[in-house]
């Protein structure tokens, strides 16, 4: 039998108002079904032909794959495979000629971390189809080079979260990508896609070139005492720090109905209601289940604007990222 390495990815939501480009989180449904990306690996028998490459084949499959550019030498799992064949011939071995399936369950540019998502299940699935060669440190040098070829350049608050889950802080100092912080259980993150396209280039775009000094030192006081909040579980604390003054006063134009999400969501008692990275995607936080629930219904009625669309009642993810083996 052949061993087919299939790996999961979580979708993720940085940010959260109050640590641009600094602060994400893992996120799974409160059903405990997955929402994220799956990629298996599996070598190609001895008389199997490639059909990207002679010895690679690419498949894709999954709600959002008519996202996905028709040449498979444009997606990002090929891009992975090369960056891995590379490294290899590097250290003088061999990458294996591998069948590569894409199940593409999240939409692109929405805000839930979707190139992550891709890329982290696509480096671990090499990686456990070449016996962990890379391991965690390799493995996510590899993913940062990849997401940053996808979005212009490197930022791991979606990748670390979606690699590690929990709540992840950016630190980039002394060899060290990112931090797992502690996070509020008892918080419900209710996540709506509205079904519409919000570019990474075009919402970093909008914002300023440079910030007015007062926004720089209340952004540093926000973060620093939600981080102090969270360690000391002082929950009115993170609650009132859970302000964005950076991102959101600039690209709330581009996401329509935000702002009447916000007045309901305040009205039914959220915590906060923001955009999740650089959107479409919104997050609006409630410690009542009954509350979340009334949100999600209101946004499925009003906020999202197609097909392509939906909502989730979450909770933070504190596993991350997976790989299962599967025999064929």
């Amino acid at each position: 039998m052949t061993k087919v390495y299939r790996a999961y990815a979580p979708a993720s939501s940085a940010n959260l108002s109050v640590g641009f480009d600094l602060l994400g989180i893992a996120v799974r449904p409160l059903d405990g079904s997955p929402l994220g990306d799956f990629v298996s690996a599996r070598e190609l028998g001895p008389d199997e032909v490639g059909t990207v490459t002679p010895d690679l084949s690419i498949a894709v499959s999954g709600r959002f794959v008519h996202k996905l550019p028709s040449d498979h030498k444009q997606n990002i799992v090929y891009d992975a495979y090369e960056l891995v064949k590379q490294r290899l011939q590097t250290a003088g071995l061999k990458a294996k000629r591998l069948e590569l399936t894409l199940e593409k369950n999240l939409p692109v540019c929405s805000g839930l971390g979707s190139s992550a998502s891709s890329v982290v299940a696509a480096v671990l699935a090499l990686d456990a189809v070449h016996d962990n060669y890379f391991g965690p440190d390799g493995c996510l040098e590899l993913m940062g080079i990849l997401e940053g070829k996808i979005s212009g350049s490197i930022h791991y608050d979606n990748v670390a979260p979606c690699y590690f889950g929990g709540m992840q802080f950016i630190t980039n100092e002394n060899h060290q990508v990112s931090q797992s912080l502690p996070y509020f259980d008892s918080w419900y993150w209710v996540l709506c896609f509205p079904g519409i396209k919000v570019s990474t280039a075009e919402a970093r775009a909008i914002l300023p070139a440079q910030y007015l000094r007062q926004d720089v030192i209340t952004f540093g006081r926000h973060i620093g005492s939600f981080i102090h909040a969270l360690y000391t579980k002082d929950e009115n604390l993170a609650i009132a720090c859970l302000v964005d003054v950076i991102a959101e006063p600039y690209r709330a134009a581009l996401i329509p109905g935000f702002a009447e999400a916000r007045l309901f969501g305040s009205a039914l008692g959220a915590l906060n209601t923001g955009i999740s990275g650089s959107g479409s995607t919104i997050f609006s936080i409630f410690k009542d289940v009954d509350q979340a629930t009334k949100m999600k219904e209101y946004l499925e009625r009003q906020f999202i604007a197609n097909q392509d669309g939906f909502c989730h009642i979450c909770k933070i993810d504190p596993q991350g990222a997976y790989v299962e083996v599967l025999e064929a």
